[in-house]
């Protein structure tokens, strides 16, 4: 599958990745690459197989809930691109 530039740029951008022009090749021919290989699963036919959420059953997936003392606000955002009054600030949907 091909991607336009305009393609490639948003999905760097939505990774917050700054790419060159060679990375952006790069990327457009492994995404394709990535998307042909998932695209393969269709050609197959699952009919008898059930919809399954995993793929092995699983059991006690959940740690204890324990309390303990949360990260304090400022720790919390130091690493956000945007803040605002104390909490992440985000692009409107």
């Amino acid at each position: 599958m091909a991607f336009t530039r305009d393609e490639l740029l948003h999905v760097a951008r939505l990774a917050r990745l700054a790419l060159t022009d060679e990375e952006l090749e790069r990327l457009g021919g492994q995404l394709g690459a990535i998307l042909d290989a998932v695209s393969k699963v269709s050609e197959l036919d699952l009919s008898d197989v059930p919809p399954t959420s995993h793929p092995l059953e699983l059991v006690n997936v959940l740690a204890e809930d324990v309390p303990r003392p949360s990260v304090e606000q400022p720790i919390a955002l130091q690493n956000a691109p945007l803040a605002e009054d104390g909490a992440f600030r985000v692009p409107p949907a």
